[in-house]
């Protein structure tokens, strides 16, 4: 007789693809956030205005806050951040807005600038009062270190005086109506004294009460924004007077009352410790948009397989999915989904574990990369997704169209994703650094197979060199031009090399995934996806890689049988593939194309179906 050792089955093959996708400890870091949004307070309203909507989304805030154990563990742990993010975003944009602009810019602030034990919390932790960000301008968007909103430091009354100079200076969509309840903001506001400029620093101000804006802040609504209904607005201050302690850091300023210095060496510093939260928020957008695009994917998976047409002739009607030209771009979309999950992963454990200098740096570049090209991905999967669910995905029941809008806002939050990637080819090709492993675009070519994920790998790398080594010949024949000349003749092939070290990052995570897995389904499943996603993209750029030598003629003809097999492999599976993203059955329930029963969403208890031919006499 056999005895059994443990009472605990082996994971299966989606169990195991979730852990790929969510982590290995998914199960508590994201298992809150699954039960949360199953439950009856966040299933999804029928109709509703704007406001209504608005109304809710604040709402839902005070109940996810009262689940909460602590709101400043939450604020204070950047993974909870992103896993807030990726599973609220599906269910409601605008609640994944202002809980990610109370938990991370505003009480994440507050925390990293030390104000445990010296400031009161209280209302904010307990939502009597609902936390903002005000850093960005009308005038200056990504620019923060131009901002001119000023704060002047008022000897006599050891205070400062917010004001706004000009109507570029108003400060531009934060949510500072008093929709939700009364709300405090942190201002990013350029210190003023004795007519020296500090640089920018952050004060906590009161903005409204229940009602309306307090004495000296005017606040008005910006036109309707396409998407989620967030009370975006502007705001600007009319020489508003706050207290000394006002100041975040204040503790670190030297003098007595009436007295304000800084020590030398100070204000760069102080600015960046201001925006601090911004990699975090960007790591959170990128999970956000993860998670959005899972969820339409797998609707759109589900809806595939239960949408049916007509077969030939004479033969039975079969499922829409059965048609290549509908589950092609849905496997190379899941291709895609798995390599942005893995990315942002990636991103944020690079960010974790930084330790010097040098480290910090190729983090948060890893880190601003990832944001824009996941959330641009994410719209292409997104958009996909809902086409191939045809016009029962323009309408707002089916859950898609929040999400198509959605995906936009998070490609310009937290850094508009051209100037991410912008600020990341000008460090890479200026530094000298493609960000490669020293190949450069000499790299000396060695044969592959296609069918070698090392090879495919090798070959991303080398797209990566070779887009940023015809930036360096553009830079370098334009040697007499000024900086910004120089910058435009090479800034095109460079942002293409950006986008190839981004594809790279992600084909290196998909490895390390793979590698992580015991031998079996789950990693036959990860490698087909992982070898698509290099196909795919090694076939965009087959042209360059042809003439650099490092795929032959043969290989080139290769590529696009070698990419259906593999579209077909993926496709296979698609199904047990969504299912890996552990989406709640509540969820989908509330998606009426999720489920075979769809049609039932538009029966007509007085249509004609429903009236007997004796009713009908």
């Amino acid at each position: 007789m056999t005895v059994p050792l443990t009472d605990t089955a082996p994971p299966s093959t989606t169990e195991l693809l979730t852990g790929v996708l969510l982590g290995p400890e998914f199960r508590r870091e994201h298992g809150f956030w699954q039960r949360l949004i199953s439950t009856e307070p966040f299933r999804r309203p029928v109709g509703g205005t704007p406001d209504e909507r608005l109304e809710l989304a604040y709402d839902r805030l005070r109940i996810l806050n009262h689940s909460l154990d602590s709101g400043a563990r939450l604020a204070s742990d950047p993974r909870a951040l992103a896993a807030l993010h990726a599973w609220l975003g599906p269910v409601d944009p605008a609640l994944t807005t202002v809980a990610g602009i109370h938990y991370n810019l505003f009480l994440g602030s507050l925390l990293d600038h030390g104000c445990v034990g010296r400031r009161d919390l209280s209302d904010y932790l307990t939502m009597r009062r609902i936390g903002t960000f005000l850093c960005t301008e009308v005038a200056h968007g990504n620019n923060a270190a131009a901002m001119e909103t000023t704060a002047t430091y008022d000897r006599e009354r050891d205070g400062f005086v917010l004001h706004t100079p000009n109507a570029g200076a108003q400060k531009f969509m934060p949510n500072t109506s008093p929709a939700g309840g009364a709300k405090s903001g942190l201002v990013a506001a350029r210190l003023v004294a004795d007519g020296c400029d500090h640089g920018v620093r952050l004060f906590l101000v009161p903005l409204t009460d229940d009602v309306r804006p307090l004495p000296g802040i005017r606040v008005r609504r910006l036109p309707a924004r396409m998407g989620s209904p967030v009370d975006h607005c502007l705001t600007s201050f009319d020489r508003l007077f706050v207290a000394r302690d006002a100041l975040l850091g204040s503790g670190e300023e030297g003098g007595g009352p009436g007295e304000f210095r800084t020590g030398p060496g100070d204000r760069r510093r102080r600015f960046l410790t201001s925006i601090g939260r911004v990699t975090p928020g960007r790591i959170s957008m990128s999970a956000c948009a993860a998670g959005s695009a899972r969820a339409t994917l797998a609707v759109a998976v589900r809806y595939g397989g239960h949408r049916l047409i007509s077969g030939a002739r004479g033969a039975s009607p079969v499922p829409v999915d059965a048609h290549r030209t509908h589950h092609g771009p849905l496997a190379s979309a899941m291709a895609t989904v798995f390599a942005m999950s893995l990315l942002y992963r990636r991103a944020q454990e690079r960010w974790e574990a930084r330790t010097d200098e040098d480290g910090r740096t190729e983090a948060a570049r890893l880190v601003d990369v990832a944001k824009a090209w996941i959330t641009w991905r994410a719209r292409e999967v997104i958009v996909e997704s809902r086409e191939r669910c045809g016009a029962q995905a323009l309408l707002e029941n089916n859950g898609m169209t929040e999400l198509v809008t959605g995906v936009e806002g998070a490609i310009t939050a937290e850094g508009d994703n051209i100037a991410l990637y912008a600020k990341a080819a000008a460090d890479m090709l200026f530094a000298g650094s493609s960000g490669g492993d020293g190949g450069g675009s000499g790299r000396v070519p060695r044969p592959g197979d296609l069918a070698d994920p090392r090879f495919l790998r090798r070959l991303l790398a080398s797209v990566q060199d070779i887009w940023f080594a015809r930036a360096r010949e553009r830079a370098l024949a334009t040697a007499g031009a000024d900086a910004l000349g120089r910058w435009n003749a090479a800034s095109g092939p460079a942002l293409r090399g950006v986008e190839a070290y981004a594809y790279r990052q992600a084909a290196e995570a998909y490895a390390e995934a793979r590698a992580a897995l015991p031998e079996g389904a789950a990693r036959d499943r990860l490698g087909e996806l992982e070898r698509l996603f290099a196909v795919e993209w090694v076939a965009r750029n087959s042209g360059d890689l042809l003439a650099a030598g490092l795929l032959s003629g043969d290989q080139v003809d290769a590529l696009a049988e070698t990419g259906e097999e593999l579209i077909a492999a993926v496709a296979a599976h698609s199904r047990e593939l969504a299912d890996s993203f552990a989406l709640p059955e509540e969820l989908l329930a509330d998606w009426p194309i999720a489920g075979p029963g769809y049609a039932d969403a538009y029966d007509d208890p007085r249509g004609p179906w429903t009236t007997s031919p004796a009713d009908a006499r």
